[in-house]
């Protein structure tokens, strides 16, 4: 099982996509979990924006975060 958690910090919230995956012998996805979690500055408090079970929609997201901040939550919400 490997799990990747990457840390995107912003000017107002952190944001933080966590990645579970699990494979067999041959490389092939069993199993593919991704969270992210939304943080605002100064509160230990972390929210549960959107989870996915598809591989690889983890890194669209953060790319889509890191292009245009906040408002990529703007079309997830709609």
């Amino acid at each position: 099982m490997k799990q990747t958690i990457t840390r995107i910090k912003g000017l107002t919230v952190n944001i933080e996509v966590v990645e579970v995956c699990q494979t067999d012998a041959n490389g092939g996805v069993l199993w593919y979990h991704a969270a992210i979690w939304i943080q605002t500055h100064g509160s230990a408090e972390k929210t549960l924006i959107r989870k996915s079970r598809l591989p690889g929609a983890a890194a669209e997201l953060r790319k889509e975060i890191q292009r245009d901040g906040l408002r990529a939550f703007d079309r997830i919400k709609a």
